[in-house]
């Protein structure tokens, strides 16, 4: 069922809710990373917000501690977030085909692991404007926080900042398991996608965990829709 584009932006900013106050918690962690790197509080909160991303900034973050290059700089980043570009191909299958390029754009801006989740796991086709009402959450939460955390970073003790850490792994579980539970399918691919990021850590710790994730989703994703391919009606709305 079609549904309009302010309902489509209520139910986004609802179900970014969570996603927002976690990212604001976790955040702080980058936040302190970004103040041994030398950042302030502005420079931290414009990171977060043009680059919505954990991985992609610690890895940005510790290069600039190091006095890297710019070109240093933007291939690190490069490659933490490569695994983004995966994500929106996925979504761009959600989409209506006459969705215009310009949401395409925008809704590519801020795609994270957390709003990819809760998008693939909306039923029948993607109204860009729920992301947008997730990214009203998502963006200020993630941004401010890193901003707060370079504030607070040297006054936190390091238990509690090990344990602001804790809070991303709980909203992973909170965004896998119902569609696990749902299709069998999608649990044993989440299964295997555990089992098989645990090995190629231990096997092949060179390669980078960006790397390591754009590599096995190609695999595992590969390999499932080729043995339970999905039928076209079955996407309809």
């Amino acid at each position: 069922m079609l549904i309009s584009n302010r309902q489509a932006l209520v139910d986004g900013f609802r179900d970014g809710i969570p996603i927002g106050l976690v990212y604001f918690v976790v955040s702080f962690t980058l936040g302190i990373t970004a103040k041994h790197a030398g950042l302030n509080p502005f420079q931290g909160f414009l990171t977060s917000f043009f680059n919505n991303a954990s991985a992609g900034e610690y890895a940005g973050f510790i290069v600039i501690a190091a006095d890297a290059s710019y070109w240093e700089i933007a291939l690190i980043t490069l490659v933490a977030n490569a695994r983004y570009m995966l994500m929106s191909t996925v979504l761009s299958q959600k989409f209506s085909p006459d969705t215009p390029f310009y949401h395409r754009i925008f809704v590519g801006f801020d795609v994270t692991d957390e709003i990819f989740g809760i998008s693939v796991a909306r039923e029948g086709k993607l109204n860009p404007f729920y992301n947008y009402g997730a990214m009203l959450t998502a963006l200020p939460g993630w941004s401010v926080g890193t901003a707060l955390g370079i504030f607070a970073g040297n006054i936190l003790p390091p238990s509690a900042v090990s344990a602001l850490g804790v809070a991303l792994y709980g909203m992973f579980l909170a965004i896998i398991i119902p569609p696990a539970k749902k299709d069998k399918i999608i649990g044993a691919a989440v299964a295997v996608s555990f089992a098989a990021s645990f090995a190629a850590e231990k096997f092949f710790p060179l390669i980078s965990a960006g790397t390591r994730t754009i590599i096995l989703t190609i695999l595992i994703a590969g390999i499932v829709a080729i043995i339970y391919p999905v039928k076209e009606n079955e996407n309809a709305t």
